[in-house]
């Protein structure tokens, strides 16, 4: 018998009252960002009165260029619906990346990612200042 192979990408969602968790276990890439997208927008349509949407990324095991399109979709849906985009324990190849792309500043980072945050920078920003909404950046050309 041969073993089954990891599904790509799974998605779990834990709902409460103004807030949403999607754990995100897997590979983020071009073959799962759609599938990704869709779960965290139907969260954002389910609820009108969310205020925090929180990605829980310690499963994540990659993320290629589709799968920072995919976050910065959600960043764009959040963004214009007052919610704030959470990332939680975010590993250190996708603080790597946001870095490297300049759009780590438009995530609120929690677990992990603050302590990375301390240790790379000096002492975390004030609650307030880490969960203000930062708009997309403008389209160039």
């Amino acid at each position: 018998m041969t073993d089954r192979p990891c599904p790509p990408l799974t998605l779990a969602v834990e709902a409460g009252p103004g807030a949403v968790r999607l754990r995100l276990a897997g590979d983020l890439d071009y073959d799962t960002s759609d599938q990704f997208v869709e779960r965290a927008q139907a969260c954002l349509a389910a609820d009108p009165g969310l205020r925090d949407l929180f990605l829980d990324c310690a499963g994540l095991r990659l993320c290629d260029s589709t799968g920072v399109s995919g976050l910065l979709l959600i960043h764009r849906g959040t963004t214009s619906r007052g919610v704030v985009l959470h990332l939680e324990n975010p590993p250190a190849f996708l603080l790597r990346i946001l870095d490297v792309t300049g759009t780590r500043r438009l995530f609120a980072l929690d677990g992990a990612g603050r302590q990375a945050e301390r240790t790379e920078d000096g002492p975390p920003l004030p609650a307030e200042a880490r969960r203000q909404a930062v708009p997309p950046p403008s389209p160039s050309g």
